[in-house]
């Protein structure tokens, strides 16, 4: 089967070679290449580098090197159409069938090419002619110099509706192929007559990887709209598909480990004067999906460069939304706002590339951006009002399909949920919480019905501690109920210590893994290092010897002591004793007194123990 060199060499762009290797080697960045043992031969010391740029892999231990065609081949026994097959399915990409029909459309897409191309050379002589002078003026007074202009391959269509048309019929190129490429508009009536589509506009030439011109954008000289206006989609262009200056800005993003994403054409072109030359643009669309995964073939975290007006802010979420579900580890972006009314062309005219330079330092992550986009800066203050909040924060989590990217989100959201709460009467004692009422139960997790009461004093630190150990355990032993206890576990600080760490844990297993039971929330805990922290939780006598704690008690057993517990850490929040213990994690009480505290209250309390 033959395949087209523009078929090829879509799918080579769309599959992204260190992906593609990164599925069978573990790859590191190093520079502009990544670096990682070869799987062709048995080494040590890595030595087998994949260039992004150039498209292709070497190992300087054995020799072995191609194209990402060349790697699937090698390393999964296929041949090349088997590869091509393969990877364009895995790219959603529809593979061309090989018949006299697709080989003819293939060979008149390659002379496509040629009208697109002298297009711009016809703009491009345009704008340096008496015709052009308005239009040059404006890209001069624009602050753009001769070698920008001429770098981007600028030009001018002139405000006739047959002038392009004529040009290019004289170097003997057909109306149909100028249709095929945009560059004329045929009437629906089919009786009336084609005519240019860029009009009295400044061209700027988009280009593939390839460095081809594939369309155009022009930009209108004086009133009228469209202010900008595209080419449309055609067999050479597709828009959502196609990032304006990336050929340009890859090179300087990798050496760079940066990339600007700007709003506009004119964006691009005065930050790449201004010794930015890492800045690419959308066109004329929110970022795509296919925008995003060719970012992150570039650099891991590129950073979003918006207009600071009621616009750019509408533009940063809806960016924001849509990169929700293609999150990945190690893989994000940023989000910078420039000031209100400023464009990049704008700050770079009045604070020049510093500026800028402080703008993109003080870009977001994305889950930043999620934040202030629900909150403006500030906590709700009622309950009701924060539930509400982290509702909404817990469906954009819920887009994210990477199970631990999910589970960091819904944990840095659920803290600073709550965290904001703090203080807020929440519940507690009155005249502040200096005093609360507990119970042996709260303390020991026995007894529900025991009438004892007593205030913290020196016995705070061990009822404050009781307290969490009783919420943890219930909650590993029964993660059934965690959906509806999440926001009061995730309310709490356990202070410093073992027992928040393992709080913070448990509610990040959880939230990446709701349908999980008891031994496989233990297992989870214990692959991320909390084995430890398991051990001496459950084998602390108080806790191992209540059956109301274990793992086959029912809910109406566990669920009264659940709901105790919660009440006296609500009362307890305020109290000055409290507040240290969870500033220092100091209790300040020895190990022995913990003990023959533990001896003393199930001596006095042996017929309670269930």
């Amino acid at each position: 089967m033959a395949f087209s060199d523009q078929f090829l060499e879509d799918l080579r762009a769309r599959a992204g070679l260190a992906d593609v290797i990164g599925r069978r080697v573990k790859l590191t960045k190093k520079g502009r290449e990544h670096l990682g043992l070869c799987p062709f031969h048995k080494e040590k010391t890595p030595s087998f580098t994949v260039n992004e740029d150039k498209g292709f892999y070497h190992c300087f231990g054995c020799g072995e090197h191609g194209s990402v065609f060349d790697f699937v081949m090698a390393t999964e026994g296929l041949n090349f159409p088997e590869a091509v097959e393969k990877l364009a399915g895995e790219a959603g990409m529809e593979v061309p069938q090989d018949s006299p029909e697709e080989r003819q459309r293939q060979e008149q897409r390659q002379t496509l090419y040629d009208v697109t191309e002298k297009a711009a050379r016809f703009f491009q002589h345009q704008l340096l002619s008496p015709a052009g002078k308005q239009a040059h003026d404006y890209l001069k007074g624009r602050g753009l110099t001769d070698e920008t202009i001429k770098r981007f391959r600028l030009g001018f269509a002139p405000d006739g509706r047959n002038v392009l048309k004529q040009a290019l019929a004289g170097d003997g190129i057909e109306d149909a192929r100028m249709i095929a490429t945009g560059m004329l508009i045929q009437p629906d009536d089919k009786n009336r007559d084609n005519y240019d589509r860029f009009r009295g506009r400044v061209m700027f030439p988009i280009t593939d990887t390839r460095e081809r011109v594939i369309a155009f954008g022009g930009r209108i000289l004086g009133d009228g709209e469209p202010k900008y206006l595209n080419s449309p989609e055609t067999s050479l262009f597709h828009k959502g598909r196609v990032l304006y200056g990336l050929k340009q800005a890859s090179g300087p993003a990798r050496k760079a480990g940066s990339i600007i994403v700007t709003e506009g054409y004119t964006d691009v072109i005065a930050l790449s004067q201004a010794g930015l030359t890492n800045v690419v643009a959308p066109l004329g669309t929110a970022l795509t999906e296919d925008q995003i995964k060719l970012l992150w073939r570039i650099v891991p975290e590129p950073v979003l460069c918006f207009d600071g007006d009621a616009a750019g802010q509408k533009a940063a979420a809806r960016a924001a939304e849509r990169a929700l579900p293609l999150l990945a580890s190690g893989y994000g972006l940023r989000f910078a706002m420039l000031p209100d009314g400023e464009d990049p062309d704008s700050l770079i005219k009045s604070g020049g590339t510093p500026a800028m330079s402080q703008v993109l330092e003080a870009a977001l992550p994305l889950s930043e951006v999620l934040w202030r986009m629900e909150t403006g800066g500030r906590i709700p203050k009622t309950p009701e009002q924060r539930a509400a909040l982290q509702k909404r924060l817990k469906e954009y989590a819920r887009q994210i399909t990477d199970s631990t990217l999910r589970g960091h989100f819904s944990a840095q959201f659920n803290d600073r949920v709550w965290a904001g709460s703090k203080g807020r009467g929440t519940g507690g004692a009155k005249g502040g919480g200096a005093t609360a009422q507990w119970t042996p139960s709260m303390e020991l997790g026995v007894d529900l019905g025991a009438n004892v009461t007593g205030n913290i004093d020196g016995k705070s630190p061990d009822s404050l501690r009781r307290a969490q150990q009783v919420l943890l355990a219930i909650i590993i032993n029964h993660p059934e109920i965690f959906e509806g206890v999440e926001e009061t576990l995730g309310h709490f600080s356990f202070g410093v210590g073992h027992l928040d760490q393992l709080r913070q844990e448990l509610i990040s297993v959880l939230v990446k893994n709701a349908e999980l039971e008891s031994d496989g929330v233990k297992d989870v805990l214990r692959q991320h290092g909390f084995a430890e922290s398991l051990e001496v939780l459950f084998r602390d006598p108080l806790i191992r010897s209540n059956r109301v704690l274990k793992a086959d008690a029912p809910e109406e057993k566990f669920r009264p002591l659940w709901n105790e517990n919660v009440a006296f850490l609500h009362n307890l929040e305020n109290a000055p004793e409290v507040k240290k213990i969870k500033e220092t994690g100091d209790t300040g009480i020895a190990e022995e007194d913990w003990d023959r505290q533990k001896a003393l209250l199930q001596e006095s309390m042996p017929g309670h123990r269930e």
